[in-house]
């Protein structure tokens, strides 16, 4: 399918045999002139266009031409719930654009839920599919072998279960340890170590996955099929971080978000350097009574993305909403843990079950927005730390699942600012980093964008302290 802006080039007719020789020549030549300078003149003009097209959804650097969504979205709602090149502006001029926009950077995906990098300095970035296949990207090429192929030991029978994502240990280049999430043929939630081996043939790097170094570290029974969270992820002090939903269906039945004796509705904070198994992290908040040892924080619902940003060692944790507020909260680096974000009795700044009293004091979100009709779930970011896009630097970014909106929010003098940074036509399953803090965007309907420098402005509200 043509772009709405792609133009068929018109066919002249050949030149009339009548007149003298000399005067077709001349003709001929002047008419050649005309069209040349009629060229040139269309060409500036559709550089302008396009470096003033303002970043508006369906212009160059934006998705278009949107494929059918998905009925229900991955990991994020209760029981309900292309390819094409986008080219991103140039400026005529040589200083690079003041502000961002996104280009498309792979395409062809089947599903999309993720995207990360190992720290391997192997220009690398890894793509995990739902179906179990974690795609390659390396030296422009998406690879046509996969890196790791779990498909066999997962079920999709939910819309919210499959490969939900991979984390690759620190010191990967010396221990090639990888660690995969996924949701087992029974449904339950299991967190997996495995060993990256060479490979004979290219396709995915020098090495590939293993699917017979597997050992299961970590099984959760999960009561209902959604809410699985599932996103695994080191931080800066070297564990593991592990986040779980609270068992699904609707509303907690089950009363797991405000229960630390159960791991579900939790972000988990394991020691993986270890043998076999685990350790528990002896500044975890809950080692002495019958709390579950392994939770670093909880009150949570769907914790389906988190991270942590890379200069300052704070963490982010977006969780998805029920029917009234999508938050984010935020723990600043070096505070204890054993937060407790508030779910089931608070949804945000919402209380969601007036009948019931926290477990504890409870964090409210540093940011929320209306689950309906601003979007359905929110998917967590991170916060900008790359070089290509001075724009965005310090900035948090997180979007919609639904609505594709994408935000920018920032804390300065003790308060938190955010603001829409664009509208898009994704359906945002993810963010990711590569291994040099540039950002990216999943679409769940089979592409990856990427910031890259542009014509759209950062709202003044976001712009950094002075």
């Amino acid at each position: 399918m043509k772009h709405p802006w792609a133009r068929g080039g018109a066919r002249r007719g050949a030149g009339k045999g009548a007149g003298r020789e000399a005067r077709q020549r001349f003709s001929r030549k002047a008419g050649l002139a005309v069209l040349i300078g009629l060229l040139l003149v269309g060409i500036g003009v559709a550089a302008w266009l396009q470096t003033t097209s303002g970043g508006r959804p369906g212009t160059p650097g934006f998705p278009v031409s949107p494929v059918p969504s998905p009925a229900v979205p991955p990991s994020h709602q209760d029981q309900s719930g292309t390819q094409g090149r986008s080219p991103t502006a140039q400026s005529p001029s040589t200083s690079p654009p003041a502000g961002f926009g996104l280009e498309q950077w792979a395409g062809g995906l089947r599903q999309p839920l993720y995207l990360t990098h190992a720290p391997d300095d192997s220009d690398r970035v890894f793509i995990v599919q739902q179906g179990g296949k974690v795609m390659v990207r390396q030296g422009g090429e998406l690879q046509k072998e996969p890196f790791a192929d779990l498909s066999s030991l997962i079920t999709t029978r939910n819309a919210e279960q499959g490969l939900l994502s991979i984390a690759f240990h620190p010191r990967f280049s010396d221990n090639d340890q990888v660690f995969a999430s996924y949701t087992d043929r029974n449904g339950d939630s299991v967190l997996a170590r495995y060993r990256a081996e060479p490979v004979q043939s290219g396709g995915s790097g020098s090495r590939r996955l293993d699917p017979e170094t597997a050992e299961i570290i970590l099984a959760v029974q999960q009561p209902y099929g959604n809410h699985n969270g599932g996103l695994a992820k080191f931080g800066p002090d070297g564990y593991l971080y592990f986040g779980l939903g609270d068992g699904g269906s609707a509303g907690d039945p089950r009363g797991n978000g405000q229960n630390p004796k159960t791991l579900l509705g939790s972000l988990l904070r394991l020691d993986v350097n270890v043998a076999r198994g685990y350790a528990i992290p002896p500044d975890n908040p809950f080692t002495g009574g019958p709390e579950k040892r392994e939770i670093w924080a909880y009150g949570l619902r769907n914790p389906w993305r988190f991270s942590f940003d890379r200069l300052t060692g704070d963490l982010y944790i977006a969780d998805v909403g029920q029917d009234n507020r999508e938050e984010v909260d935020f723990q600043p680096a070096g505070a204890p843990g054993g937060r407790n974000y508030g779910w089931n009795v608070w949804e945000g700044t919402f209380r969601h079950r007036p009948g019931l009293e926290p477990a504890s004091e409870v964090i409210f979100p540093v940011a929320e927005y209306p689950t309906r009709p601003e979007g359905c779930a929110v998917t967590g970011g991170y916060v900008y730390r790359g070089e290509a896009v001075p724009a965005l630097r310090g900035l948090y970014l997180y979007g919609d699942f639904c609505t594709g909106t994408i935000w920018g929010m920032r804390q300065a003098g003790g308060a938190w600012r955010t603001s829409v940074l664009l509208k898009t036509e994704m359906n945002i399953a993810s963010f990711g980093e590569d291994e040099d803090g540039e950002l990216y965007v999943v679409d769940y309907r089979g592409a990856v964008y990427r910031f890259v420098p542009g014509a759209k402005r950062v709202p003044e509200t976001l712009a950094p302290p002075s």
